[in-house]
């Protein structure tokens, strides 16, 4: 990987963006706000104007309205000399001529390109999926307005989710507020299985089995049969399950073959350092396509978070704009599901040893340790243990584990700090 410094004449250049999600477009404006001067173009499939990704399997989905949450008013674009291209396909960038070929032949030059190509759903080969009408991803705010549209015109309502994991519990919390009757399908004996611990399993299971869930958990579905107007759901052991359509979320597809076709380093995620620079010093990548080296961690990483995405694509615009790098910053996330706010800081992959501390009813954290070291900390409707744990993973300070799980020690950071 090359770190070259720009210099007085880069600022005139053009730089062109393919992704206009949360990456590519706090790219686009925190580069012209650090006062770059030259063209900045912004391309994107999705015809609709950029929007945020996260309320699509809670609110968005939830209103009756059914409106997209845009990150920015289009005019802000236009204020900014932004050109944003909308419904618009990369088909392959040539690294030699430095221009990209867009769909309809169309060719588009740069000087400085940023992939900020994200992820799309992955889609199982089940068999009878793919020849369903009534299946869905939940990736895209068209994918929202089809999964409305599905549910509005089903009488009974039956919903089947085909994956445990945050996407497929999200959605099933707002499917449950809309009057749905919700099935889970999680291939592994418990949700979450390999990303959280089980006492966090434990309680979304408990949760969501609370709502009028049927989570079956150790299923692997095998195959699909339509039965009149109806999807059944058929797994391994036999089991079936009734639906008016199924909402497939069992993981992604890294949207990598651009880079792969251009030559650039690939593996599980486009290869970036700490600018963001890909194996090309003119090619920057952003955000969940990328795979990158924390320095917190001390271990090449890839995050599927818009915190990453945007974090990336600052520290990336401020080398463009100045010639500096971002400081390491701390991986951070959040899911909300019915009541409940889980705020997540860190990861915990690798801890030896877990602490749990129990706050008032509905509140508690869990505290995630390789040895002394702190790694990750959960809370659930308890911002301050997140805050707290972000300041002690970021500063890589020890905390006294006996002090953390006593709830009746004040959390603070004098109390639980070890001297």
């Amino acid at each position: 990987m090359q770190s070259t410094e720009m210099n007085e004449t880069d600022v005139n250049q053009n730089v062109v963006v393919i992704g206009a999600s949360h990456g590519g477009v706090n790219f686009g404006f925190s580069l012209r706000q650090q006062g770059w001067q030259g063209s900045i173009t912004l391309v994107d499939s999705d015809p609709e104007l950029p929007y945020h990704r996260p309320p699509l399997s809670k609110k968005t989905l939830q209103s009756e309205e059914c409106l997209s949450t845009p990150l920015k008013a289009e005019k802000a674009y236009t204020d900014s000399k932004i050109d944003l291209r909308l419904g618009v396909t990369v088909d392959a960038i040539d690294r030699e001529n430095k221009q990209l070929t867009l769909n309809g032949g169309e060719s588009l030059p740069y000087d400085k390109l940023v992939i900020a190509t994200g992820c799309s759903a992955f889609i199982p080969p089940i068999p009878g999926l793919l020849s369903q009408s009534k299946y869905f991803a939940m990736r895209t705010f068209a994918d929202v307005q089809a999964i409305q549209a599905a549910l509005n015109e089903s009488n009974d309502k039956e919903v089947v989710i085909i994956g445990g994991g945050y996407i497929g519990l999200e959605s099933a919390s707002s499917f449950v507020s809309l009057g749905a009757k919700v099935t889970v399908i999680e291939k592994q004996e418990k949700i979450l299985s390999r990303v959280t611990s089980s006492v966090m399993s434990e309680f979304l299971s408990d949760l969501h089995v609370s709502k009028g869930i049927a989570l079956e958990t150790g299923k692997d579905v095998v195959e699909i049969k339509q039965v009149g107007c109806k999807q059944l759901v058929v797994c391994g052991d036999g089991s079936e399950y009734s639906s008016d359509f199924i909402l497939v979320g069992v993981g992604v597809r890294l949207n990598t073959q651009l880079a792969i076709n251009a030559g650039l380093v690939v593996e599980e995620g486009i290869k970036v350092n700490g600018v963001c620079q890909t194996s090309d010093p003119d090619i920057f990548a952003i955000g969940d396509c990328t795979k990158h080296y924390s320095t917190v961690y001390d271990r090449w990483i890839r995050l599927e978070s818009v915190q990453n995405a945007v974090d990336q694509a600052k520290g990336a615009a401020q080398f463009l704009a100045k010639g500096t790098s971002p400081a390491p910053v701390v991986p951070w996330f959040w899911s909300d599901q019915y009541e409940y706010k889980l705020q997540i800081v860190g990861l915990s992959q690798g801890y030896d040893e877990l602490v749990v501390r129990k706050e008032d009813e509905g509140q508690f954290s869990v505290w995630y340790f390789l040895g002394e070291r702190l790694l990750c900390v959960e809370a659930v409707n308890h911002t301050k243990s997140y805050v707290l744990g972000t300041q002690i993973i970021k500063k890589g300070l020890l905390v006294d584990k006996a002090a953390i799980s006593d709830s009746s020690v004040a959390l603070s950071k004098e109390l639980i700090i070890k001297q």
